[in-house]
């Protein structure tokens, strides 16, 4: 069995709310005004310890997009996606970045995310199951 390499990171940084594994850099941000089920998520440049899942399309608030769902690659739980294609001409600066739901990892203090009570619809680049 291959062992398990993580990259580990310095400085202020996001983590797994289940097993602390490092995702990514609090200075690789793009943009916290996205918004999921879940209430806030955050648009990334770059991740690490993750896997990806299969390509699908969704239909997203700011159009239809190719995803892919992203994994922890220690724990398996999912903390958001990436972006593979954007159909929309005005979306495709979203293509190659990734997603991390707010809610499902740990702020660099270490500090978790609580969902609102009722989950905000409006605005959120997310499928609507």
């Amino acid at each position: 069995m291959a062992r398990l390499s993580l990259v580990s990171l310095e400085g202020n940084f996001y983590s797994c709310k289940h097993c602390q594994t490092h995702f990514a850099l609090a200075d690789d941000i793009i943009s916290k005004s996205f918004q999921c089920r879940h209430g806030k998520a955050y648009l990334f440049d770059k991740v690490v310890n993750v896997t990806l899942g299969e390509k699908e399309e969704r239909n997203l608030i700011t159009g239809v997009h190719t995803v892919v769902d992203i994994f922890c690659v220690a724990c398996g739980s999912i903390v958001g996606w990436k972006y593979e294609s954007a159909c929309e001409k005005a979306q495709q600066y979203k293509e190659g970045k990734f997603i991390l739901e707010r809610f499902k990892v740990l702020g660099p203090d270490g500090s978790l995310y609580m969902e609102p009570q009722e989950p905000n619809a409006a605005g959120c680049d997310v499928d609507d199951v």
